[in-house]
């Protein structure tokens, strides 16, 4: 069991760092190509798709400063939790404007809360870094994305199951090539996502585990297209049960009245794997 000082953890909320990047054409239309729609590039003003900003404003880390799962080592901008499992766990959007191909962005990342829980898998930690994004001093989009950190310890409880009533349901196929593709997108080195040995030797997964914001994404892509005309104003999510590769899964949708849309990823067993809200 590791003991975290969650005093000292704490003395890195309010910290801050600052990336700058134009919003250009190409990567757009390979993520386009990803998902199996057009390879064109798109024109200057073309609206960023939702979520599509975390193919920008990526860090390039040397491979000496890697840690054993491939992602940065700790103790910069993010806290030196003392735990070994680092995963993705859930986010909220709020959109304020659409962001657009061409246009110069800032993005001024800060740690906004760090929390200690206890769970089945034994000693958590939450950290929540808020994302804002500036094209000159127009705030375009409010991110708070959180982060879990966890002991080696396998988990083993079930998801529960998906709310029903959809009205949109799609099938996810989560071949090797999707998975490798997205990674190289987000120049993403989380080894769960490429390397199978490691993923049932060290973090005991029975294989490939997709992306959980790439899941985001289609759910948000999902949501998108049932609005139409009308423009999704806040967006929040959850995983709560790991996606595997070569095992497909669905994205569903609900209509939940006037500006509300329920939404979530199903696993193969019929468990809830994300869960999500729209608000439009």
């Amino acid at each position: 069991m590791t003991t975290l000082d969650i005093e000292t953890l704490k003395s890195w909320i309010g910290r801050s760092e600052r990336h700058s990047a134009v919003i250009r054409p190409d990567p757009m239309a390979m993520m386009s190509a990803t998902l199996g729609g057009s390879a064109d590039l798109p024109r200057d003003g073309t609206p960023l798709p939702a979520a599509w900003h975390w193919l920008y404003f990526l860090k390039p880390t040397p491979r000496g400063d890697l840690g054993l799962d491939g992602h940065a080592a700790l103790g910069e901008f993010l806290p030196p939790v003392a735990l070994p499992r680092r995963m993705w766990a859930g986010g909220c959007f709020d959109f304020r404007k659409p962001i657009r191909i061409g246009e110069s962005v800032n993005k001024v990342s800060s740690i906004s809360k760090i929390e200690r829980k206890s769970g089945r898998s034994g000693e958590l930690c939450f950290v929540t870094v808020r994302h804002e994004l500036f094209v000159a001093d127009e705030l375009r989009l409010i991110e708070d994305h959180d982060i879990v950190y966890r002991e080696d310890t396998a988990v083993t409880q079930s998801a529960p199951l998906p709310p029903g009533g959809a009205e949109m349901r799609e099938t996810v196929i989560p071949d090797p090539v999707l998975l490798f593709r997205y990674s190289a997108l987000t120049f993403n080195g989380h080894r769960i996502h490429y390397d199978a040995d490691y993923c049932r030797d060290v973090e005991g997964y029975p294989d490939l585990v997709f992306h959980g914001p790439l899941t985001a994404t289609l759910l948000l892509d999902l949501a998108t297209r049932r609005a139409g005309k009308r423009a999704l104003a806040k967006f929040s999510y959850r995983a709560l049960s790991p996606l595997f590769v070569d095992k497909p899964f669905t994205i569903a949708l609900r209509f939940d009245g006037q500006d509300r849309l329920i939404l979530w990823a199903e696993t193969p067993e019929g468990r809830l794997a994300m869960s999500a809200e729209a608000q439009l």
